[in-house]
């Protein structure tokens, strides 16, 4: 029985049910950040099913990047090494499915009132609709669906996208130098990144696709080529690129293209469930993953704290991400269960007030110290569940967190 639903000896109204629950979290995405907080919730024995819809976002490149003792790992055997270690944890359960919808589970088997009173009660736990028509019940919920790329309206880019096209200097600037580059746009963070790639080697050429928006003085002082016209299409082979073909004058044969994307969140579930986004559309978390709903953190690329300024999508950025959530998840649940505080939590400020997390999300007194007998740690952020309108994403980092 959870914490919380046990029947008052002095109440003279029955008690509500308890929250039936089959497991403590469900993980919702099964890339690097979804399987790493599944593991540490398996090794805290803690009931855990993990739904991946096997939609990866780095799933077009050939390898892994500045992870360590796993450079150049292909993504598909990383993420299978992860679920075979998971396998040898009883708690976990691995599945192959999709979420279609997610809700906080209505009353009476709820948990308790309003999240953002000082006498709330821990998050009412999650039902999960998945496309097979099942229905799963949490105490928590855990989203790592991730981020997916919008590819720029240049035919060819699709068909070398992972392989010779390219957003990150990153991921796979070391290799792509070998042959010559070109940088497609001409706005300043493109110059940017057409003078990091010149500094590591590579032959560069900036195709500005048109009249560019940026000083391209510093392009020149360093030796970095410069093409103006707009560009029709790219060239490739097998995969691998050919040639740049603009709408004037030669081609330009290249062996690898950086080119911008726009980012989007992959699944609509956390909109759906209220999380606050960020004007770039990803989900605004706190140092441990939580939204602004109760009950529901966002780990991966799919999410960052507001301090960060850009997104930085690393597979151990997300691995990262993942067991940081999944270790306050399990102390939050103990919190819940014992009603113990939470021994790192932040002391009140002065003068009464909750302190404000690092998402801007402000804490009742008590919130984040547990409350007797019922309150979850961490659970009672108040904050208005707006959904963020703007949905662009600079995309800078690493393809990395599987969603």
């Amino acid at each position: 029985m959870s914490a919380g639903s046990s029947p008052d000896p002095d109440s003279s109204t029955p008690a509500a049910p308890p929250f039936s629950a089959a497991y403590d979290v469900v993980v919702v995405g099964g890339g690097p950040a979804g399987l790493a907080a599944a593991l540490t919730l398996g090794r805290a024995c803690r009931r855990t099913l993990v739904l991946d819809s096997a939609e990866y976002r780095n799933a077009p490149a050939r390898a892994v990047h500045n992870l360590l003792s796993h450079d150049g790992t292909p993504p598909g055997v990383l993420r299978a090494t992860a679920r075979a270690q998971l396998a040898r944890y009883p708690s976990v359960e691995y599945r192959r499915a999709e979420v279609r919808a997610a809700s906080a589970a209505a009353p009476p088997y709820g948990g308790g009132g309003d999240a953002g009173g000082a006498e709330a009660g821990p998050p009412p736990g999650f039902e999960l609709r998945l496309t097979d028509g099942e229905a799963v019940r949490a105490r928590r919920l855990v989203l790592a669906t991730g981020l997916a790329d919008e590819l720029p309206p240049i035919p060819g880019v699709a068909e070398i996208w992972g392989t010779s096209a390219f957003h990150c200097p990153y991921c796979h600037g070391f290799e792509a130098v070998a042959a010559p580059v070109a940088v497609i746009g001409g706005t300043p963070d493109r110059v940017r990144l057409a003078l990091q790639l010149r500094r590591m080697g590579a032959d560069v050429t900036l195709c500005t696709d048109g009249p560019p928006g940026a000083d391209l003085a510093p392009l020149d002082r360093h030796g970095v080529a410069v093409r103006c016209e707009p560009v029709t299409r790219l060239e490739s082979r097998d995969g691998e690129l050919e040639a740049v073909v603009f709408e004037a004058g030669p081609p330009l044969a290249r062996g690898a293209a950086f080119v911008s994307t726009r980012t989007v969140q992959r699944s609509p579930l956390a909109a759906s469930l209220g999380c606050r986004l960020l004007p770039d559309g990803v989900v605004e978390v706190d140092d441990f993953g939580r939204t602004s709903v109760p009950g529901v953190h966002a780990i991966g690329d799919m999410s960052r704290r507001p301090a960060v300024p850009m997104p930085f999508a690393a597979v151990s950025v997300a691995s990262a991400s993942g067991t940081i959530a999944a270790s306050l998840l399990d102390q939050d649940l103990l919190s819940e269960d014992t009603g113990l505080p939470l021994p790192f939590a932040r002391p009140p400020e002065p003068g009464g007030a909750g302190p404000a997390g690092p998402a801007g999300i402000t804490e009742p007194v008590g919130a984040a110290v547990g409350r007797t007998g019922s309150a979850g740690a961490g659970a009672g952020r108040t904050g208005s569940a707006g959904a963020g309108a703007g949905r662009t994403g600079s995309g800078a980092g690493e393809k990395e967190d599987g969603r």
